[in-house]
């Protein structure tokens, strides 16, 4: 008999930057263990290809378009969330961009690029957070929530500092909300991914560049997937993780300790 408390039948989870990459990896892996499924993102083609892979495997799912960069945007989406789905019992903050490419240095960072990024990553998981927080305390039920970060926020990144910043800030409002909202039943944790080949990094990862210097230093020898995050997604929204949180969880294949 398959452990109980890993079956997610009857729960509903959002996740956010849903319809690609890390975010349907989760999404999948949600659904295959009975969730109730929400994705956000900005792009309708691919809201309406990730939401076919969820409806093929069973699923019920929804696909909202959302820049959660957008403060009314976000409450909306939710509230059409519950509407639809029932309450939510987690809520995975994965929605994220990258830089446009590395500013020749940071100094030569324009404030617009600046903004740009942490408009996302930053305010988006504010507002994101926040609906999601609102809604748990006043249902009363508890929840999990999760925020995606970056090895960016642990390590030396030069050229992408903004990107950095804004995954740094991930680690910090995780802690700082795990201790916030443990009286109200609330778990708050981090996933920290390594070099995954996602549609975010694949000209990066395919490049013979990452091949040759980066690649060989990752243990196990591979990229990471999305289906990669699939098993953290169940854990963190079942009643396993009942008492884990404020914990970052690294999935790199080993690259942060070689």
């Amino acid at each position: 008999m398959a452990y109980q408390a890993f079956d997610l039948t009857g729960k509903t989870a959002i996740v956010t930057g849903g319809n690609s990459g890390i975010g349907l990896g989760m999404a999948e892996a949600l659904a295959r263990a009975g969730a109730a499924v929400c994705i956000w993102g900005t792009s309708e083609d691919k809201n309406v290809h990730a939401l076919a892979r969820l409806h093929a495997i069973g699923a019920k799912a929804l696909a909202l378009r959302c820049d959660v960069g957008d403060e009314a945007a976000v409450d909306h989406a939710f509230a059409h969330t519950v509407s639809t789905l029932g309450g939510v019992d987690a809520c995975f903050v994965n929605a994220g961009v990258s830089g446009r490419g590395p500013a020749p240095s940071f100094a030569e960072m324009t404030t617009e690029e600046w903004h740009r990024v942490l408009r996302v990553n930053l305010d988006g998981a504010f507002f994101t957070l926040r609906a999601a927080a609102r809604h748990m305390t006043a249902r009363g039920e508890g929840g999990s929530l999760a925020v995606t970060a970056s090895l960016a926020a642990l390590e030396g990144s030069p050229l992408s500092a903004h990107y950095a910043a804004s995954k740094g800030a991930m680690l910090s409002v995780m802690r700082a909300l795990s201790v916030g909202l443990a009286r109200h039943r609330i778990r708050v944790n981090a996933i920290v991914p390594g070099w995954i080949d996602t549609p975010m990094t694949e000209r990066a990862v395919h490049g013979e560049a990452f091949k040759t210097k980066v690649l060989p230093r990752v243990p196990m020898r591979r990229w990471g997937t999305g289906d990669d995050f699939g098993g953290i997604a169940v854990y963190l929204a079942s009643d396993a993780s009942s008492y884990h949180t404020g914990d970052t969880f690294i999935i790199d294949g080993g690259y942060a300790i070689f």
